[in-house]
C-alpha cells in the first residue's frame, strides 16, 4: 500500500489544541481501524488456506469476483460498457478451475475469448474497447489469483498450507514494512504522478520484509529451498507486488477515484487489498516451479 510521509506544521485549533494533535488522533483511529479489519481479512484468508484446497479455491474465487466487480465499476466511470455477466462468471470460475486441473485454466481462457468474440459480432453497438475491458477484468483478477490455489494444491497438508501462507505473508509484510519505513524516513518519491506517497526508502523496507518471511520458510527445512534462491525469490516477489500496486494505482488515477471500493474499512475495496497479491503470488508460483520446489 502507499507509504505516507507527512510534514504538517503545528497550528492552533479553535478549541485550544492543535491541528497536529487532531490529525494525529484521526490517524491513530484510522490506523486502528485499518489494522483491525486487516487482521480479520488475514485470519479468514489464512483459515481457508489451512483448511485445504477447496476452501482456498472458494475464498479466492469470491475475492476474484469482488475484484473484477470493482474493476468493472471503475471502467464504467471511464465510459466503458463491459459484459459483466460473462466477465464476472469467468473471474469466479478461474480459481475453481485451477482446483480441478491447470489445463482447465487454458480452456476457460479460450471460452472467455470466444464468448467475447461472439458478443462483439452479434452486438453491433459494442465497441472493441468494451470487449477488451471485459476480457482483461477476469484475466487480471481471477486468472492471476488462481496461482494461490495452484500453490496450495501443489503440496499436500500442512506443508502446502504453510507455503501458501508464506507467499501471501511475504507480500503483506512487504506492504507493512514499506508503509512503516516510508512514513518515517521516506523522502525520495518513486512515481509521484501515479502514487505520490510511495518512496524508495519504503520500497527498500518492503524488500527486507519479504526477505524475512522467505528466510523463515527456508529455515523450516520443509522445502527443497536453497538459501540464495529463497532470497532471490523474496526480492522478485516483493518487486512484482509493488508493480501490482502501481498498476492498480494507475487504473484508479485514470478514472479519478481514490479507492476501488469501500468494502473493507481502512483499506478501500477488495482490489485495493489484493493488488500486490495479483502479481506477487503468480510470480512466486512460477519461481517455485522453476526452482523445483513445487
Amino acid at each position: 500500500m502507499d507509504q505516507i510521509h507527512d510534514n504538517t506544521d503545528r497550528e492552533p485549533s479553535a478549541k485550544g489544541g492543535s491541528v497536529s494533535q487532531t490529525t494525529k488522533g484521526g490517524r491513530l483511529h484510522g490506523l486502528l481501524v485499518r489494522t483491525g479489519f486487516g487482521l480479520i481479512y488475514a485470519a479468514l484468508f489464512i483459515g481457508c488456506l489451512m483448511l485445504g484446497t477447496m476452501p482456498t479455491a472458494i475464498f479466492v474465487a469470491a475475492m476474484s469476483w469482488l475484484c473484477c466487480f470493482e474493476f468493472y465499476r471503475m471502467m464504467r466511470l471511464d465510459g466503458k460498457v463491459p459484459n459483466e455477466l460473462l466477465g464476472l462468471a469467468a473471474a469466479f470460475l478461474f480459481p475453481l478451475s485451477a482446483l480441478v486441473d491447470p489445463l482447465w485454466l487454458t480452456a476457460l481462457i479460450f471460452i472467455l475469448v470466444l464468448s467475447m468474440g461472439l458478443w462483439y459480432v452479434y452486438s453491433p453497438r459494442t465497441r472493441i474497447a468494451d470487449v477488451a475491458v471485459t476480457a482483461f477484468g477476469p484475466i487480471y483478477t481471477g486468472f492471476m489469483m488462481s496461482a494461490i490455489v495452484l500453490t496450495r494444491d501443489a503440496l499436500p497438508g500442512f506443508e502446502g498450507a504453510l507455503l501458501s501462507i508464506g507467499v501471501c505473508a511475504s507480500l503483506w509484510v512487504s506492504d507493512s514494512c514499506a508503509y512503516l519505513v516510508g512514513s518515517r524516513i521516506g523522502k525520495h518519491k518513486m512515481v509521484p504522478k501515479i502514487s505520490p506517497n510511495k518512496s524508495w526508502e519504503g520500497f527498500v523496507g518492503g524488500l527486507f520484509g519479504s526477505v524475512i518471511i522467505w528466510l523463515i520458510l527456508w529455515a523450516t527445512g520443509l522445502y527443497d529451498l536453497e538459501l540464495w534462491f529463497a532470497i532471490v525469490t523474496a526480492l522478485i516477489v516483493s518487486v512484482l507486488g509493488v508493480f501490482g500496486d502501481l498498476i492498480e494505482s494507475r487504473i484508479k488515477r485514470g478514472v479519478g477515484v481514490k479507492d476501488s471500493g469501500n468494502l473493507i474499512p481502512g483499506h478501500g475495496g477488495m482490489l485495493d487489498r489484493s493488488d500486490s497479491l495479483i502479481f506477487g503470488c503468480i510470480t512466486a508460483y512460477l519461481l517455485l516451479h522453476i526452482g523445483g520446489v513445487l
